[in-house]
Formats: C-alpha cells, structure tokens, sequence
C-alpha cells in the first residue's frame, strides 16, 4: 500500500511540472559567450590587444583603427565602422564578409552572436 501511494505522489508531482521545465536552462550571458568564444584572441574591457585587438568600444569604431595593432591590409582599408549589423555579418563569416582578413573563428549561432554584440555594445 506504501508503495502504491509513493507511486502515487511521484507522479502527481512529475505531472505538476510544466513541460520543459526539468530540462529548462538559462542561455550563457554574451559575457560568457565572450569569453568562451572570443576571449582567448580578444580582450572586451582595456587596451592590451592579444592575438586580436582589443574590442572595449568596438561598436561605433572605424574597422582597422585599434593603436598597436598589425591589421591585415583588407581590413584596414574595409572602410567601414563597427555597427551592430556589421559585427553580426562578420562574426557570421569573417572571411566572407572582408576577404583576406586574419580572423577565420565562425560564430555560427545567430542567438550567439546577438548575445555577443549585445554585450560588447555594453564595453565603452
């Protein structure tokens, strides 16, 4: 009889739970997705440039233009500034939107590359 009750309650509580919820997970912060997709070439807060240059203040900046930097020729005469349409373009496919550029890493999930842009635009 124990048993059939536990069985019971069990079931009414797996039932209780909305659907999805069990397996439901908060997205990673675009901080998070920062670090983890970009952050071993680029820096989001200063000025110290790594393997990439440092992108506190991408949005709005001219393509190119980091001090201290060595660019490759294509993308310091792109002739472009760093919009949120034009970092989304670029993270989609570097080397398909600026030919000859050195960065090749691919953020390939458009909801990442949202999260993504949406905290750099936060990096002033």
């Amino acid at each position: 009889m124990l048993s059939s009750l536990l069985k019971t309650a069990v079931a009414v509580i797996v039932l209780s739970v909305p659907a999805g919820a069990v397996f439901a997970q908060t997205p990673p912060s675009g901080e998070t997705l920062f670090r983890q997709r970009c952050g071993s070439c680029h820096t989001a807060q200063g000025t110290q440039n790594r393997m990439g240059p440092a992108l506190q203040g991408v949005v709005g900046r001219r393509a190119g233009t980091v001090q201290g930097y060595n660019y490759s020729p294509a993308l310091r005469s792109w002739g472009q500034n760093w919009t949120a349409a034009n970092l989304e373009r670029y993270l989609a496919g570097p080397r398909d939107t600026v030919p000859g550029t050195k960065m090749s890493i691919v953020a390939p999930s458009p909801a990442q590359r949202a999260e993504i842009i949406r905290y750099l635009q936060t990096q002033r």
